[in-house]
């Protein structure tokens, strides 16, 4: 009888209380904030309601579906270069240093700024790409310009150097991951049989790494998307991205329906991201099987 209750106590706390943790921290929140989309907006109350008239301003005015296709275009230009300086990186990491030392010390150096400010990181690039910054003077001191440019902060252009270089970390490790886990004798059977150097890495190695480049890809477009601080250091006044927008609705202009919903459909957006790279990375592995 003892060992029955045991059994069931063990049952109960190795699954239903992770569920019960889930839904209180993650999906209770998700619920109130799904709820309020929908109420109507009386300043300076929100009267519960069932309409979509929330929903349907996202749609109708041009300042907010243009602020969402401004952070997804952003998200997927961070996500792309964040690919173009991580996979070199990465690969170098995997299959060219044989000091397992080495590699190490390296792959520490390249997640470390994860453990820094991530304040600190955006306004770093804030000083590079300023007017009285690295960048510039730099320019300045080789004669290629001869007063400062004002061309490299406040606009998408930093927004996507700077979330890039926050997001990299996220690419690097699940490319390096996949990149590890291809057998050598892969590319060593390829090169046998009289495959090169570019071909052997065309059809062998990057088709096996995909899945860590669709994980890497998925953590820093959802991470972009749903960026704030970057825009708001260096993106200026016309490069807000949608957390900016739901920012002010529920803090300066009070409008809590209307930011939910927008909130909302960041999170379909992100949802259907996530659901899409997942698919990808199963259809992935079937062909390769």
């Amino acid at each position: 009888m003892k060992h029955s209750t045991r059994t069931i106590r063990d049952f109960w706390l190795l699954f239903t209380g992770p569920a019960i943790w889930w839904s209180l921290v993650l999906l209770v929140p998700y619920v109130i904030m799904l709820m309020i989309s929908f109420y109507t907006r009386k300043f300076p109350f929100h009267v519960p309601d069932f309409q979509f008239g929330n929903y349907l301003k996202l749609i109708e005015d041009p300042q907010y579906y243009l602020v969402i296709f401004r952070s997804l275009k952003i998200a997927f230009l961070v996500g792309v270069t964040a690919f173009v300086i991580s996979y070199p990186l990465a690969y170098c990491l995997a299959r060219k240093i044989k000091s397992s030392r080495f590699r190490l010390l390296l792959y520490v150096a390249t997640i470390i700024p994860l453990w820094v400010s991530y304040l600190l990181r955006a306004y770093t690039w804030k000083t590079i790409l300023g007017s009285e910054g690295i960048l510039n003077s730099f320019l300045m001191w080789t004669g290629i310009i001869q007063e400062p440019s004002t061309f490299f902060l406040y606009n998408q252009f930093a927004m996507v150097i700077t979330m890039a270089y926050i997001f990299t970390p996220f690419m690097v490790m699940p490319v390096y991951a996949s990149l590890e886990k291809i057998p050598p004798s892969l590319i060593e059977a390829s090169k046998d049989l009289g495959a090169g150097r570019i071909k052997t890495f065309l059809k062998v190695t990057l088709p096996l790494s995909m899945p860590g480049v669709l994980a890497g890809f998925t953590f820093t477009f959802c991470l972009s998307a749903g960026d704030f601080i970057s825009p708001a250091l260096v993106g200026g006044p016309y490069s807000n991205m949608v957390a900016n927008v739901v920012a002010t609705q529920f803090g300066i202009a009070m409008n809590w329906p209307l930011g939910s919903a927008l909130g909302m459909v960041l999170l379909f957006i992100v949802l259907a991201v996530i659901t899409l790279s997942d698919r990808l990375e199963r259809a992935g592995r079937i062909n390769l099987a």
